[in-house]
């Protein structure tokens, strides 16, 4: 039993080498000996192809396990222990996220050298975006309203959820520096506790590059200053949703991924949810780049459905929207420069990502999307 190679999904859809090396037979085997209810793992069917970390799917004998590893310098155990007892809250609220297992003393998350694993169920539902890079737009609106109406269910089930922050800003979804008073202080502060972030921001003129989102932020933080914290998915997208039917109008099965997951506040993972499936970012060419507003609307009118929406929280969903990724491309670029040192994907992370969302919104080809948004209230 071998693992076969792979590539992973790269920036602009263009397929890459992974960033990990791919799980290995003996390996799996190793990790799951440490879990009475599993027989040896027979074969490794499926390598996931999504970035920051190595996992796939494993068949044993009377059962087949998803199997997840990271590097412990981006997840701890006790980190991983985090999003799992998030999972486990929604699980007890009724929400369709696959089980998290425990090994022989009940950990969910184990820590072996420089690697840490995480072992689930397999989620119920068709993977119709098994093959397609985040951030693909969905295949229809009817994909999008029922994504929309499950993410008011997430919602509504982590009103009551009331865990700290979590322990790493590495890799997870925030609005620290949304929500600050003075954005660059908070960076600056950041910087204090996180030496990999100040690393990569030393090598930039960093305060002056912001310098243009400073008017929105502005704008944005007095209206963000009163909502109210709860836990957020972080990545809603329909890459990590599984579905309950092969065609258009099929509705969402099961939750996948919760690695972003964090307490920040509802509006933000809608904004998120937006961004990452009613834009065609990865085309490369800005001049071309497709919005879909369809989408959007979908998305806003299944969430709706259950948590309706006032005009302005829709203005206030287009005003967050160019801003809604600013916490996590910083995360992205502390990671791409001190955890991978790899430079080139570190100013891809700060020029296309972080700058470039930004600077791509206020052009005239996204007003259609930031119209629709203001118009679902």
């Amino acid at each position: 039993m071998t693992a076969p190679p792979h590539l992973a999904h790269g920036w602009n859809a263009t397929p890459m080498a992974p960033d990990w090396p791919p799980l290995r037979a003996d390996e799996a085997a190793a990790v799951l000996a440490r879990y009475p209810s599993l027989s040896p793992p027979l074969q490794l069917r499926w390598h996931s192809p999504r970035p920051f970390s190595a996992a796939a799917r494993v068949a044993c004998a009377q059962s087949e396990v998803f199997l997840k590893r990271h590097h412990a310098g981006v997840r701890s155990a006790a980190q991983l222990a985090e999003e799992h007892a998030f999972i486990a809250h929604l699980r007890a609220h009724g929400l369709p996220v696959p089980r998290v297992l425990t090994d022989a003393n009940g950990h969910s998350a184990i820590a072996l050298g420089e690697w840490t694993y995480e072992v689930h169920a397999l989620a119920e539902g068709l993977d119709l975006y098994r093959d397609a890079p985040s951030w693909t737009p969905p295949l229809s609106a009817a994909h999008a309203r029922s994504a929309g109406r499950m993410l008011a269910r997430l919602h509504l089930a982590a009103r009551d959820y009331a865990a700290p922050a979590r322990s790493t800003a590495l890799l997870v979804t925030g609005d620290a520096v949304l929500r600050a008073s003075d954005p660059l202080a908070a960076i600056a502060q950041s910087c204090a506790q996180r030496p990999g972030l100040a690393a990569a921001l030393a090598t930039r003129d960093w305060a002056q590059e912001l310098a243009p989102l400073l008017p929105a932020l502005g704008a944005l933080q007095p209206r963000l200053a009163a909502l109210p914290t709860c836990w957020t998915h972080g990545d809603w997208h329909v890459s990590n949703l599984l579905w309950d039917g092969p065609g258009a109008r099929a509705g969402v099965a099961a939750i996948l991924d919760f690695g972003l997951c964090a307490p920040t506040f509802a509006l933000l993972d809608l904004a998120t949810a937006i961004e990452r499936n009613a834009i065609a970012w990865l085309d490369p060419d800005p001049a071309t780049r497709a919005v879909f507003p369809e989408i959007a609307r979908a998305l806003l009118a299944g969430y709706a459905e259950l948590l309706p929406l006032s005009r302005a929280d829709t203005d206030l969903l287009a005003d967050l929207l160019p801003l809604a990724h600013l916490d996590f491309a910083l995360s992205e670029l502390e990671y791409f420069h001190a955890v991978l040192r790899q430079p080139a994907m570190a100013a891809v992370a700060w020029r296309d990502f972080l700058l470039g969302h930004f600077a791509w919104l206020a052009q005239p080809r996204a007003q259609a999307l930031l119209q629709a948004i203001r118009g679902a209230g």
